[in-house]
């Protein structure tokens, strides 16, 4: 073994000191120096971490490949950062990179049945050809899992080093690198340290074609989003109208056509704002493209946070990154409360006009604003129907659409949400 303390990229690994362990009971576990006991102590302490490690996360087969699959494709360097969306790299970096993955794979290829038949260890092979609970992986879902799972087959196959490192290579280009790579949401968490930008590992899995209608909104807000994905000029976006028609759904559903081509969506909330400018900081030299989502936006006319967005979007030293957009979701046009003293001509404040433009400033700096209106009687029936036919509702359609119009004057009126909300009630009856 050339020994672990010799990687010279890949370092700090998530879960390091269970690896380091495990590396340290390969090297030692027939030297003599030590003793047995205290070694095999530690083995089955390991033993049980990797079990923990593969319930949360979903690791299967041979555990110790899973591992070790699981650990270079959270690792962030600079080399893994590099490759994360482009690819293979050109520079002395691979040369490095392949120092270490040389390293790597004599911990990978290592038998770990060796250490169990060691320490007379009866139940090994359940290590090595490991099978989950039902449940299990509630830190990464299911595709995220099956891709590692397909790394780590690739990684059985590979013949050599250079293979091996392809492999892992080819991974960082399809999937990216670490939680960004991994997870296509994000919400932010205010640490002692500064903000933290958190996996949000269960979002919907909407999408565009789920919403009935708004055609012409939805298209708008493509065109947008494929311009930025494509690296071309494209504006931050505000998504405005009625309650319950679908904004947020447009968002979401926009994360998830987008994300194999690198789109990740950060959820920020209002009292989160004074954290933009360290998010952005960041994320701001990644290979991902990047929606802040601000979801209800508006400010009462007391609320100051509303400067801190205004900065961060255009009109601070620091030019806003290319690879950062804003998308905002509100029922209000123009994001701050207004009243009509505001445009009177008489008040405290003597330049009532600078106060107006003051507030109208935010909307401004959205370049894209979409307006998403209630339905009318006749297109909120066409939702109720396409839904009924989408989630299999057998009902009369005569009758479907009499009890949807009761539902509606009972349960907020005429909106997508509504007749979700009625087909939901229908589905809970069957």
């Amino acid at each position: 073994m050339s020994g672990i303390k010799n990687l010279i990229l890949y370092k700090e690994f998530e879960n390091g000191k269970l690896f380091y362990d495990f590396a340290w009971i390969i090297e030692n576990y027939q030297n003599e120096y030590y003793n047995k006991e205290d070694v095999e102590a530690l083995f089955f302490e390991c033993l049980k971490r990797l079990m923990e490690l593969a319930e949360s996360h979903g690791l299967e087969g041979n555990l110790w490949h899973s591992f070790i699959a699981f650990l270079l494709v959270n690792n962030e360097n600079a080399y893994s950062r590099a490759c994360e969306i482009r690819g293979e790299v050109e520079g002395s970096i691979n040369e490095i990179a392949k120092h270490d993955f040389a390293i790597l794979r004599e911990y990978f290829d290592f038998d770990l049945m060796q250490l169990g038949r060691h320490f007379a260890v009866d139940c090994m092979e359940a290590v090595t050809d490991y099978k989950g609970t039902s449940g299990s992986g509630a830190v990464f879902n299911r595709r995220i899992r099956d891709r590692i799972r397909e790394l780590c087959c690739h990684l059985e196959q590979a013949k050599n080093v250079d293979e091996f490192g392809m492999a892992v290579t080819e991974f960082y280009r399809e999937f990216g690198v670490g939680k960004l790579g991994l997870h296509k949401a994000f919400r932010i968490e205010h640490r002692e340290s500064g903000a933290e930008i958190v996996p949000i590992t269960n979002i919907a899995h909407v999408k565009l074609d789920d919403l009935v209608g708004y055609e012409l909104a939805k298209q708008k807000l493509i065109d947008n989003t494929e311009a930025f994905v494509n690296g071309k000029e494209a504006n931050n976006c505000l998504l405005y109208g009625d309650a319950g028609t679908g904004k947020s759904t447009s968002i979401k559903a926009i994360a998830n056509q987008y994300y194999d081509r690198g789109l990740r969506l950060i959820e920020v909330y209002k009292h989160q704002f004074c954290d933009l400018n360290d998010v952005i900081a960041q994320i701001k030299n990644r290979n991902y493209k990047f929606i802040i989502y601000m979801d209800d936006l508006s400010f009462e006319e007391f609320e100051i946070e509303y400067k801190y967005l205004k900065a961060v979007i255009e009109g601070g030293l620091e030019k806003k990154p290319d690879n950062v957009l804003i998308y905002a979701t509100s029922n209000r046009r123009h994001l701050i409360r207004e009243k009509f003293s505001d445009k009177e001509e008489v008040r405290e404040d003597m330049h009532t006009s600078d106060t107006v433009q003051e507030k109208l400033s935010l909307y401004a700096r959205f370049g894209v604003t979409i307006y998403y209106g209630a339905p009318n009687k006749k297109e909120f029936q066409n939702i109720v129907e396409v839904l009924a036919q989408k989630y299999q509702v057998h009902m009369d359609t005569e009758e479907l659409l009499l009890e949807a119009n009761r539902w509606e004057l009972s349960h907020g009126g005429l909106s997508g949400r509504t007749a979700q909300q009625f087909i939901n009630y229908l589905l809970g009856k069957q």
